[in-house]
């Protein structure tokens, strides 16, 4: 619970310690007191915590959610002031242009503590950074808010037999990791979605168009068929996992 809440483990201590002294359906109340506790924790006294650690929770409009409630169920839809200013922009700039479709965020931070993992990732963890879904078009090429994936993750948009292929180069590397995101998916939908090259360009040069932001991830064969030329558009590592399935940026 610690793992993927952060919160969850604490909650659960305390739930044990406070029915330990009732044999009856010591479990089910022990269950009940944790599910009480961390939605109370979660919802209502987290995000007025968070900000004495210098960051708040993504501000959710007309153009900005998450991709999934787990996403915030499970605390990690945190980011510095700043980011969370800039998702804002990005996202109502984008949804001005494209009517109804919306900016999507995945994993962003943790609200307490740097250096606190947000696993599985390797850097998120100082509030600075976030993942947000590619964009997609229906069967009959119209932009869609639909994603491939349960997770958000792991459907990967992967090179052309003409295109660069980081992921064959960095296995043969040895990083077995590098694809690992293709057993987060938890399921695959929708699968009459089509990648927008139109639409996820779009997105990318709002990105890149913010000062605060210092980095952007994408595969590099994804970096090349959409002519992103700045220089904020690195590549990632093979130590991390390929980002053909979703763009991280993050502040200077």
């Amino acid at each position: 619970m610690t793992v993927v809440t952060q919160i969850g483990g604490i909650i659960y201590l305390l739930s044990i310690f406070l029915v330990k002294k009732s044999p009856e359906r010591k479990r089910l109340k022990q269950m009940g007191i944790f599910t009480s506790l961390y939605l109370l924790a979660t919802f209502l006294i987290v995000p007025y915590v968070a900000p004495l650690f210098g960051r708040e929770k993504i501000r959710e409009t007309t153009f900005v959610q998450a991709h999934s409630f787990f996403y915030k169920l499970a605390n990690r839809n945190y980011v510095r002031p700043q980011l969370n200013k800039a998702i804002g922009n990005i996202a109502a700039e984008f949804g001005q242009k494209n009517g109804p479709i919306r900016l999507v965020y995945l994993d962003a931070s943790f609200p307490f503590w740097d250096r606190f993992p947000l696993l599985p990732h390797l850097s998120h963890n100082d509030g600075k950074k976030i993942d947000v879904t590619l964009i997609y078009e229906d069967s009959d090429g119209q932009p869609s808010n639909k994603k491939p994936s349960v997770s958000g993750y792991g459907v990967y948009e992967g090179p052309t037999p003409r295109e660069y292929d980081q992921n064959a180069v960095c296995k043969q590397k040895g990083n077995w990791q590098y694809d690992f995101p293709k057993y987060l998916t938890l399921g695959t939908i929708n699968k009459d979605l089509v990648f927008s090259e139109k639409g996820t360009r779009e997105l990318a040069l709002l990105i890149l168009k913010q000062r605060v932001v210092g980095k952007m991830f994408i595969e590099p064969h994804l970096k090349k068929r959409l002519k992103l030329t700045s220089r904020k558009v690195r590549f990632h590592g093979c130590g991390a996992v390929r980002h053909d399935d979703h763009i991280h940026f993050q502040l200077r």
